[in-house]
């Protein structure tokens, strides 16, 4: 089937190619003088060629001036090697290969012409109806037939003419052509070539962006097959590869306009990031970018990474090495083959009659002019000689690519030296098993070879008939070195080896310049990135609490912990608590000694004085009481600033409501047994129940139970412990955070275990209230009243500090130092309006402290009724005895 349809697709083509070569046949009459057509060389099997003779043709001309290295040289190296090999005898011995070589003039569709020479012996034509003059068949020489085709050198031109040979069977080996899609076997199936392909050479070129550390690159490439195709060959393998970023990608017109490559240069600094700039172009595209690059006064930004057309050649950099100095360069690794250049230079117009465009060689390498019968000789020239020798009378410099002419016909050769030798085995020349050539099994040969070539390299052929990658790596130089050139500086070998510390830059710098779009993020710093370029981001900080988890994500670290000084981890929080030393606890502390030793001068001043009248009558027994509640009052400031510890916790539970609740409580007691007594005088003289001093105790002792139970029942549903709160004291800046090591109460715990407390408060002062109008009889009243408006001032003061802190950094602190001053202020009131003055009497006049004569509770209780005002003995206050005591 597949046979069918080649053969379909072949008569198809040959109508219209046939057409054209008639067309191609007038054309080229006119030209014959100029450009001939073919070298002819005989042989029992012949070889195609094909070369760029000369260059493309000027306003539709087919063919323009000579092209002498890669021309002249290539096809003078196919003639070396065919020499070589019919003189070799123990290589195709008995047999002798000629060549039909054809000038491609590096156009394409000149060449498909040109090629039809190659199937014309496999086209059948038909010559039935044909007689001659006599009436017998005409006799119709055969043209040769042409087992295989060295070339062709351009890719554009080998993937023309491969689309021709492989209707035909005719394989094809090229010693130039790069171009990736020629590895498509199914496409190109009779292409091989013996030089590596532009994949391999996109993949080196990709190996030495990444060692250089640049992941943001601009991509050149000149219209056509070769550039565009190794563009898109390191566009695919890096984009398979990852970590490289292709930036711009400009394509350069076949044929640019005016200012083109300055719009060019432009387009590339929209990306002034992306230095690096990957070149897949010819020579000229390539001297007018450097030069449009110095236009824009941009000397040493852009770094060049040039293709094999740029390679080690001085002609695109000419007078531009400023521009061009630091580029890298790729050149498939090839030597000089000094068997040619003694055979090259040794050509002369005597010896060279087969190659038929010598002559136009030997005039323009030596810029003589030889004579012909019928042209007159241009006066501006000088007349050619034939005495000239090339290397001595004219510059020489062997072609890089002879190398690979030389093995691609060494390929066919031993291709078909070991297919005779399976197919004609012990027979000399050859047999009709080879007569004619089978295309498609002399490929397989082809593909099979395996041997050292012209350079002491293997050359072998992969399943897609492509050759190993093999270059070597330039690099531009100028300081440093006395003669400014390149430098080799590596190897690429599947695998590069290259030596960055041999390679420098614009003005001799050595260190490795930058191609990147995006610098690395700082430690604490995530990458944000742009969309649809993997390789540009934006660095953010992680701010807050926040550390870096990786290289895309920030992530809050735990409630017990803050980021570390660089944000790549978390560290613990420092744990703090209320210290002696501070001004916190300095100043409540100082006030609670103060409180605790005026009580306990208090204390020993009544127990000295225990039985003086002035003693008796405050009430002894609840006195005691109520200077216990003011000490405990006092103690818990100590309580509440010292460490917290489960013992710590327990008292201040116990302790922080329990001397306000004994304070109260006492306070509550007096102040309710004097109303009473106050309103029973009223009504009657009958003394009220329960004001007896034990009375009182048991009154007293009940309502501190309250608190005393609730405390108790507290512990039991949780039992007193200590927490770290690291919320406390977590401002904005996580430098400042801090855990704050504190007792299991909270705000409201607090406010709950101080509200029985604050309830016998208010329940005191109602009753002080109400007993505002008590006559100075009942001593105790009004001071008691004082005591309780002062403490509800400052309580009511307390409210709004306490909770006002709430979101300070320093709230603890604060809400500690004000509840305990708060608790010794209201201590103070209390010691200082009830006990003070009792005690500065007892002191410092001892004569006031004596027992007044007793006046009955009757009388009392009248006076109280009739309103009378109290009245003055010798100046002095009277003094009434309690008389339940």
């Amino acid at each position: 089937m597949l046979s069918h349809q080649s053969s379909l697709w072949a008569c198809l083509l040959l109508s219209v190619l046939l057409w054209m070569a008639g067309q191609v046949v007038q054309v080229g009459a006119s030209h014959q003088h100029f450009h001939p057509h073919s070298i002819k060389i005989p042989g029992d099997i012949t070889l195609g060629g094909l070369f760029p003779i000369h260059a493309r043709g000027p306003h539709g001309l087919p063919c323009g001036e000579l092209k002498k290295e890669k021309g002249i040289h290539r096809m003078e190296a196919m003639l070396y090697a065919l020499d070589q090999i019919n003189s070799d005898p123990e290589l195709l011995p008995n047999i002798t290969l000629g060549a039909r070589i054809l000038d491609t003039c590096s156009r394409d569709t000149y060449a498909l012409e040109q090629s039809l020479t190659f199937v014309q012996a496999l086209i059948q034509k038909d010559t039935s109806d044909i007689r001659c003059s006599n009436g017998e068949p005409p006799i119709i020489r055969k043209p040769e037939r042409v087992v295989g085709v060295i070339g062709a050198s351009a890719s554009s031109v080998s993937i023309m003419v491969a689309n021709i040979l492989r209707l035909f069977e005719i394989p094809q080996v090229s010693y130039a052509s790069t171009a990736p899609e020629l590895s498509d076997n199914n496409r190109y199936d009779f292409f091989s070539r013996v030089v590596p392909p532009d994949s391999y050479q996109a993949q080196a070129m990709l190996d030495i962006v990444k060692a250089l550390g640049w992941n943001y690159v601009s991509t050149l490439a000149s219209e056509g097959n070769y550039g565009e195709s190794g563009v898109d060959a390191f566009m695919q393998i890096s984009r398979e590869a990852g970590g490289v970023c292709i930036a711009q990608s400009v394509k350069i017109p076949r044929e640019p306009t005016a200012g083109e490559f300055d719009k060019i240069i432009k387009r590339l600094m929209e990306t002034s990031n992306a230095r690096g700039v990957i070149i897949f172009a010819n020579e000229d595209d390539i001297k007018r970018v450097l030069e449009a690059a110095e236009r824009a006064n941009l000397t040493g930004h852009f770094l060049f990474v040039g293709s094999d057309s740029w390679g080690a050649k001085s002609s695109p950099i000419a007078e531009l090495e400023d521009v061009a100095e630091g580029a890298v360069t790729i050149l498939p690794k090839r030597a000089s083959i000094d068997g040619f250049d003694q055979y090259f230079t040794s050509r002369s117009l005597e010896n060279n009659r087969r190659n038929i465009w010598f002559n136009e060689f030997w005039e323009d390498d030596f810029r003589c002019k030889l004579t012909r019968p019928g042209i007159k000789l241009d006066p501006d020239k000088k007349k050619c000689t034939g005495e000239e020798r090339i290397g001595r009378d004219s510059s020489y410099e062997q072609e890089g690519k002879v190398q690979f002419v030389i093995d691609a016909v060494y390929a066919v050769a031993y291709a078909l030296h070991s297919m005779h030798l399976d197919l004609c085995p012990g027979s000399f020349g050859v047999c009709s098993n080879m007569d004619p050539v089978e295309g498609r099994l002399l490929l397989d040969y082809i593909r099979a070879v395996n041997f050292n070539g012209s350079a002491g390299t293997t050359v072998l052929f992969n399943e897609n008939g492509d050759a190993p990658g093999r270059y070597d790596i330039f690099q531009f130089q100028m300081t440093n070195h006395s003669h400014p050139g390149y430098r080799v500086i590596g190897q690429w070998t599947n695998n590069l080896r290259l030596n960055v510390e041999e390679m420098q830059w614009s003005g001799g710098d050595k260190s490795l310049p930058d191609s990147i779009c995006s610098f690395p993020c700082k430690p604490g710093e995530r990458k944000k990135m742009v969309k649809g370029v993997p390789c540009c981001w934006h660095c953010e900080l992680c701010d807050g609490y926040q550390y870096q988890l990786d290289e895309f994500n920030c992530e809050t670290c735990p409630s017990d912990m803050r980021p570390a000084p660089n944000r790549t981890a978390c560290r613990p929080t420092p744990i703090i608590k209320l210290e002696w030393n501070s001004p916190w606890a300095l100043v409540p502390a100082s006030l609670a000694l103060l409180g605790i030793l005026a009580t306990s001068g208090v204390v020993i001043t009544f127990i000295r004085f225990n039985d003086t009248p002035i003693v008796r009558a405050s009430g002894r027994e609840l006195s005691y009481v109520l200077l216990t509640g003011i000490f405990l009052i006092y103690l818990i400031t100590f309580l509440m600033i010292a460490e917290p510890g489960v013992v710590a916790c327990a008292f201040r539970r116990l302790l922080l409501g329990l001397g306000m609740a004994i304070t109260y409580s006492a306070m509550l007691t007096k102040t309710n047994r004097i109303y009473r007594i106050f309103e029973q005088g009223k009504r009657s003289v009958t003394p009220p129940k329960f004001i007896s001093p034990t009375s009182q105790l048991i009154i007293t002792f009940v309502l501190i139970s309250v608190q005393v139970l609730g405390v108790f029942v507290w512990f039991a549903v949780v039992p007193p412990h200590t927490i770290i709160d690291y919320e406390e004291l977590r401002p904005p800046n996580p430098n400042l955070a801090r855990g704050i090591l504190k007792c299991d109460m909270s705000d409201l715990s607090i406010i709950c275990c101080l509200s029985y407390s604050i309830v016998l408060m208010i329940t005191c002062t109602v009753y002080a209230v109400k007993s505002r109008g008590v006559p100075e009889t009942f001593n105790e009243a009004k001071p008691i009243g004082f005591t309780m408006y002062t403490t509800c001032i400052i309580w009511l003061a307390f409210v709004p500090i306490f909770f006002g802190t709430a979101q300070s950094t320093e709230k603890m602190f604060i809400q500690t130092a004000t509840l305990t001053v708060s608790m010794s202020l209201s201590a103070f009131v209390s010691l200082g309006m009830l006990y003070m003055p009792k005690v500065y009497v007892i002191i410092f006049h001892p004569e006031r402290n004596v027992q007044k004569r007793k006046r009955s509770f009757k009388v009392s209780a009248a006076r109280l009724s009739q309103k009378s005002s109290n009245e003055k003995q010798n100046g002095e206050t009277k003094i009434e005895p309690d008389r339940s005591q």
